[in-house]
């Protein structure tokens, strides 16, 4: 019978002042009390990590035979014979020949992502995913690839595939497939290749998932709609995304989730860091990318004022933007008003702004009506998830005329000879267009692979079919492997301090019903 672990007890050990999170399967300490952090030597001249790295590494890869590979991009990575150097075919990415240069993005996204690395090498002697089966789709970067490998340390078999169709690294899946990672995906797929390699993932003789982990629900989606019959031996969920939530909320009103999930967009550290925190550096980046714009002046609406608008809104109105919210809550629209930002309904200012950014999460959110009243040159884009917000599909019609003018960026020409610039056609921006900092995604991925252990190892009946919020205690755990990053030091509260507080020295610290 195999051992059954838990993420969440908790032992108190009175003899001594070093707090200790007991993973059951190995001890972890806080990273105050961390040796190998302390001994980890600062890396001078690292160069931050970005795709430039990789674009520059396979234009001087790419001298050599430029005709030969640029016959191949020409051909459709699904109907290429691929194999690695061991003979393994079981993979569909761009380019097996980019490997190496997609292993040196892993290492430097790994020497960054010190909270994971920990959690691997703490973890992994007795291997708490040891026979987990696990079927993912997530952006597939550098930094999801560290993810990715960290579970395997752990014990666990994968399967992947993106959850983007622009978000991939090509280099960094080479790598993966080199390493004989089963993953399929690559830059550009269309919507047939999408699904095409979501079911490779799924599809497969002999191996059947018993965990999955998403971005988005399309993963869930697709084994729901074809693969039923999988869920039998799923045993949980993660999730992290908004659209994904709602995906199985939905479910579960109809009775339809069969297996638990754990949210992990709605945990404090994914909210506050990878969607306000990431959201609030990466959309300066990602306009300036695409539409080469200049922020001081220019009048933007945000539609939604949740952790993703308020960071693009903080962002732009430091630049000197005249910034318009959209809101459907009257308390996120009461912060947006005391942030001293201008609460309108779209339909009201369409005609005037001149860069629309959606932020909900919901779909519809910017229509034909809207695009037909925007003025020449309004810049219109996604920086909520998936590619529901804007109708994109609604100017895919004769009498409009598509422009591509560049990488991510579109220009759509009414018969008036009004334009208006479409960036990434309506997908995620700052996924598409830019890259998101180490940091943000090295919390998220830390949250993710705690979930997914947390699930796979609970005993039977801990968690029903329905969808819980990672568990506080792991929460602050996520954030407290991070604080060494920035040299910070946690105090920690008296014996006398906690029994008046009515808490435990050692955490969790707030309530589930805290508001950070």
């Amino acid at each position: 019978m195999r051992k059954v672990y838990s993420l969440v007890s908790l032992t108190k050990n009175r003899e001594s002042k070093d707090a200790v999170l007991f993973l059951n399967f190995k001890q972890i300490q806080y990273p105050e009390q961390t040796r190998e952090f302390n001994s980890r030597l600062t890396k001078t001249g690292r160069r931050s990590l970005s795709h430039s790295i990789s674009q520059s590494s396979t234009d001087s890869n790419s001298s050599g035979d430029s005709d030969t590979e640029n016959l191949e991009d020409e051909v459709s990575p699904r109907d290429r014979l691929q194999i690695n150097s061991k003979g393994n075919r079981d993979f569909c990415v761009k380019n097996i020949k980019l490997a190496d240069y997609g292993r040196r993005e892993i290492e430097l996204a790994e020497d960054e992502m010190i909270a994971l690395m920990t959690l691997r090498k703490s973890a992994q002697g007795e291997k708490p995913l040891a026979g987990a089966k696990i079927v993912g789709c997530t952006h597939v970067t550098a930094q999801t690839a560290v993810l990715l490998e960290t579970l395997m340390v752990l014990g666990a078999q994968c399967r992947w595939a993106a959850c983007n169709i622009y978000s991939t690294q090509d280099e960094v899946a080479a790598a993966l497939a080199e390493q004989d990672f089963p993953v399929f995906a690559w830059k550009g797929e269309s919507e047939d290749d999408f699904w095409w390699c979501i079911d490779h993932c799924v599809n497969v003789e002999g191996w059947e998932p018993n965990m999955i982990l998403d971005d988005g629900g399309d993963m869930t989606h697709w084994i729901y709609k074809k693969y039923p019959h999988l869920f039998k031996k799923v045993k949980g969920i993660v999730e992290e995304s908004i659209t994904g939530i709602h995906r199985l909320h939905h479910l579960n009103k109809a009775g339809k989730l069969c297996v638990p999930a754990i949210n992990v967009n709605d945990s404090v550290t994914k909210q506050k860091f990878d969607n306000l925190y990431c959201c609030r550096e990466s959309i300066l980046d990602s306009l300036k990318k695409t539409a080469d714009v200049m922020f001081g002046g220019k009048q933007v609406a945000i539609c939604g004022y949740g952790e993703v608008g308020k960071g693009c809104s903080a962002a732009l109105k430091a630049m000197g933007s005249v910034v318009y919210v959209t809101e459907i809550d009257p308390i996120c629209a009461l912060q947006a008003c005391m942030d001293g930002l201008r609460l309108a309904k779209l339909g009201d200012v369409v005609s005037q702004v001149d860069i629309v950014i959606t932020c909900t999460g919901n779909k519809n959110v910017v229509v034909r009506e809207h695009m037909d009243l925007m003025k020449n040159g309004c810049i219109v884009c996604n920086m909520g998830r998936s590619n529901t917000e804007i109708d994109v599909t609604s100017l895919r019609t004769p009498e409009l005329a598509w422009q591509h003018v560049r990488t991510k960026v579109d220009h759509i020409i009414w018969p008036d000879g009004k334009r208006i610039v479409l960036l990434a056609e309506g997908r995620v921006l700052n996924l598409s267009s830019s890259t998101v900092p180490i940091c943000v995604l090295s919390i998220t991925a830390t949250a993710q692979a705690l979930a997914l252990i947390e699930l796979f190892n609970a005993p039977e009946g801990r968690y029903k079919q329905d969808v819980y919020l990672l568990p506080k205690k792991l929460d602050e755990y996520v954030a407290s492997l991070h604080l060494q990053t920035f040299d910070a030091h946690l105090t920690e509260l008296t014996d006398d301090q906690a029994k008046y507080m009515g808490l435990n020295k050692y955490g969790p610290f707030k309530p589930s019903f805290y508001r950070y």
